[in-house]
């Protein structure tokens, strides 16, 4: 099915895709602050997202072990400046997540680092198989992130009470 389509062309088409996402999530971010914080909003976002772990059924995007643990390595790793940027607030009787002005600039960051990543290893890695592995890295960095944030949210919850 992917065959006929040429590789360069399904690598610009997947770089325009994860800066339309990455636009997104920041603006959803941003949104977010705005509004009190939940158990709901911070749990639901990795659930949702591993449905995309069907898209290992199709032989185009399998990766190897070896891709599995790079990926998953470098996800937990941006994962720790997130966590790092990501606050909690108790005020007028609810959870804010803590705006931060470094948080936008990480998000482009780490963007810029990913798509820079991607157009280096597309080169030596398979289309599919990259696009599995920067699921991979997307699902290891969001994870931790989330239950970080919701430790932290526990935390404040039972301070205010």
């Amino acid at each position: 099915m992917f065959d006929i389509v040429p590789a360069n062309v399904m690598i610009i088409v997947s770089t325009v895709i994860a800066l339309g996402m990455g636009v997104l999530v920041t603006t959803l971010r941003a949104k977010s602050a705005k509004r009190p914080a939940s158990v709901k909003k911070i749990l639901l976002p990795p659930l949702f997202m591993s449905t995309g772990a069907l898209m290992f059924v199709f032989p185009f995007f399998r990766v190897t072990l070896a891709q599995i643990g790079e990926a998953l390595l470098v996800g937990m790793l941006f994962s720790i400046i997130l966590i790092w940027t990501s606050k909690f607030e108790y005020k007028d009787g609810e959870i804010y997540l803590k705006q931060s002005k470094a948080f936008i600039f990480i998000l482009i960051g780490l963007l810029i680092i990913r798509l820079i990543g991607k157009i280096i290893l597309s080169s030596s890695i398979d289309v599919g198989a990259l696009s599995g592995m920067f699921w991979i890295l997307a699902f290891g960095m969001i994870v931790p992130w989330r239950i970080a944030m919701f430790i932290k949210f526990k935390k404040i919850q039972k301070q205010s009470i």
